[in-house]
This record gives structure tokens, C-alpha cells and sequence, in this order.
């Protein structure tokens, strides 16, 4: 959900507002009330408009998975010996 931000309280902490975007976290900005502007990190910004990304980013998750995850999708099952007849 993005947060909001009037406008001139997001002047006044666009460095915070920036740090919140860049953790993937759109930010709405208003004025005089009503929705204005949207601050989006590159990534997601690229990944909606259709910019051209390496295959590596688009491919990447937006978030790391957790290392259990992650070691999950790698697993591998043991498989067991079998005897080969090389004649």
C-alpha cells in the first residue's frame, strides 16, 4: 500500500520519501487535496513502462528470498546407485 504524502511535507522530507521508494514501497503525493504524482523505484517504474532491462532484472525476484527459500528451489533429491553392464 503507498503511503501519502502531502505535498509540502514531501518537499520537506523528499529524502525520506525516496528512502521508502527505493524499498519498493510506491509513494503518493497529493495536493491541494487530491492525487498528483506517484514515486516509484527504477526497477518497478522500468518493469511497467516496458524499458528495455537486462534479462537478469527482469528475471529477478523484487525481493530476496529468505535463504530456506531460496535453498529450496536449488534442492536436489538423492538418487540412488544403479549397476551398469558396460558389455
Amino acid at each position: 500500500m503507498a503511503r501519502t504524502w502531502q505535498l509540502q511535507e514531501a518537499k520537506a522530507r523528499f529524502s525520506k520519501l525516496v528512502e521508502e521508494a527505493l524499498k519498493g514501497e510506491p509513494q503518493l503525493v497529493t495536493r491541494r487535496g487530491r492525487k498528483a504524482v506517484v514515486v516509484l523505484d527504477w526497477e518497478t517504474y522500468a518493469r511497467l513502462t516496458g524499458e528495455k532491462l537486462a534479462l537478469w532484472q527482469a528475471l529477478r525476484a523484487p525481493t530476496p528470498l529468505p535463504n530456506d527459500e531460496a535453498e529450496a528451489l536449488f534442492a536436489r533429491t538423492e538418487a540412488e546407485h544403479r549397476e551398469v553392464s558396460l558389455f
